[in-house]
């Protein structure tokens, strides 16, 4: 009988992670590094988090490679699976992270839904759902013959429920259908990808709740008052869902939306 040490452990195994620099992009790799995993880590180009990658080249045992791609782009996304799948190196876990959030500022974005865009709308597709369907078929010859894959999908809790539009009541602050469609969509793929990439490749989607960002007071306290468990969530709140669903830990879970979200959609 293997020991949960054992069935943790990533020593050996290699995970690519995209949106590698942004806030809970660096605590994924953080936690796969503490796990002994390899490193590829994926982000747009011009935005290398040296930092990041000094960190964990010092503090850990493991290789770690930066890839720039621009996921928005089809022919940039097939760039990275050639050189990735082309390498010597084996690939056992894909973390599909990266995600088109827009801004306040991105014109029909965060606006009345008469006001967002097809633009707005295409490019959040393409990141949040279509990068997903073509990295996951692009690497799933690689995963499957390194053994032990795994793929996770960063979902949302706006891909389950929709929006109460009292919580941005007052802020510039929105909730873009295109996000929610999205992520929405990227579920159900999850689901897709676990019945069709089994029994070799485990699947599976991590939606967590609203992330404390320096956000409006007024939002904070009204997503507080209306979680049980009385906070936003942290980045770290992600880690230990990362793990179960990276390693062993999980060896028969597949086709699961794990919610970490404080109770929120639990009302």
């Amino acid at each position: 009988m293997r020991s949960i040490n054992q069935m943790i452990s990533l020593k050996g195994r290699r995970a690519l992670i995209t949106g590698s620099n942004g806030h809970l992009g660096q605590h994924l790799a953080i936690t796969i590094a503490e796990l002994g995993g390899d490193l590829v880590l994926v982000d747009r180009p011009g935005s290398i988090n040296e930092q990041l990658y000094t960190d964990l080249k010092n503090n850990f045992d493991i290789r770690v490679e930066f890839i720039e791609c621009d996921l928005e782009d089809a022919k940039k996304r097939q760039e990275l699976i050639l050189k990735v799948s082309n390498d010597k190196q084996p690939l056992n876990i894909v973390i599909n992270n990266a995600a088109f959030v827009g801004t306040s500022e991105l014109k029909g974005w965060a606006s009345s839904f008469e006001e967002q865009s097809i633009e707005t709308w295409r490019r959040a597709i393409e990141v949040n759902l279509t990068s997903v369907f073509d990295l996951s078929k692009g690497f799933s010859g690689k995963i499957r013959d390194s053994k032990f894959g795994s793929i996770i999908n960063m979902g949302s809790t706006y891909g389950v429920i929709g929006p109460d539009y009292s919580l941005y009541a007052e802020t510039e602050m929105g909730n873009p259908a295109a996000y929610a469609a999205s992520k929405g969509g990227l579920i159900q793929l999850t689901r897709w990808l676990a019945t069709t990439l089994g029994p070799n490749i485990r699947v599976n989607a991590i939606s967590p709740g609203g992330i404390f960002r320096e956000q409006p007071k007024e939002f904070v306290r009204r997503y507080t008052e209306r979680t049980p468990l009385k906070r936003m969530a942290t980045e770290e709140d992600l880690k230990g869902a990362t793990a179960f669903l990276a390693t062993e830990l999980s060896s028969y879970v597949t086709g699961q939306n794990l919610l970490v979200d404080g109770g929120w959609t639990t009302w």
